[in-house]
């Protein structure tokens, strides 16, 4: 996750160590609320508890983050940006291709499910219904994450001369592609606490979105 950085021109070295220990210092809050929040719950883990947790005084906690909300915003934040890199970068590997679409779909249940459960508990489960300033800033998340989908999926059509049937169809397969994976990953790794079985779940899940895929596509009139 960015951390926030000063200019590092013209320090001196106290200065230049007084910085790292403050971005330390953040970085170490960050991750002992994102482990109560995952564990606990966010109404269950006071800011009392996260100074605790980061062996900091509760004032040390506010100097850095105004309060719960904009803690588990900042968690978004970095959340986010792991998860869409993880998928892009498995994407752009394969070339803009059906392929690559289909591995970066692996890649959200067999990479980011399976090796940060505690990410996915605050992105997916967490971060829901808490205030209207933590649900605006959850849907604007998932705006950017249907946005590379869309995106993703039109690099393909480009690439591979297809075209979408409908006016409306990369909008549409692009949300339900978000949305399905949020609930499947919701559905095994919380409601039935069965991650052992996510990366099995994951591939049907992603061939039945690639069939989707297909149905709503076909070759390209142009020349």
């Amino acid at each position: 996750m960015p951390t926030p950085k000063l200019n590092n021109e013209n320090l001196s070295p106290s200065a230049l160590r007084r910085q790292r220990e403050r971005e330390h210092r953040y970085q170490t809050i960050l991750a002992a609320a994102e482990n109560l929040f995952a564990k606990e719950g966010y109404h269950k883990s006071s800011m009392e508890l996260i100074a605790n947790a980061s062996e900091v005084s509760v004032g040390a906690v506010y100097f850095y983050f105004k309060n719960k909300e904009d803690l588990i915003i900042q968690l978004m934040n970095g959340i986010g940006y792991l998860m869409r890199k993880t998928l892009g970068t498995v994407f752009k590997q394969q070339g803009a291709t059906m392929e690559g679409f289909k591995q970066a779909g692996y890649a959200f249940f067999e990479d980011f499910c399976v090796n940060y459960p505690e990410k996915c508990a605050i992105l997916f489960r967490e971060s829901v219904g808490k205030s209207p300033e933590v649900e605006d800033h959850r849907k604007k998340l998932f705006d950017k994450c249907t946005g590379d989908v869309r995106k993703a999926l039109m690099a393909v059509c480009k690439n591979q001369g297809l075209t979408f049937k409908g006016k409306y169809s990369a909008e549409v397969i692009s949300v339900s592609i978000m949305g399905i994976y949020e609930r499947v990953a919701y559905q095994y790794l919380f409601w039935q606490d069965a991650p052992h079985g996510i990366q099995l779940i994951g591939k049907d899940a992603v061939a039945f979105l690639i069939g989707g895929v297909n149905n709503l596509i076909t070759e390209s009139t142009k020349a």
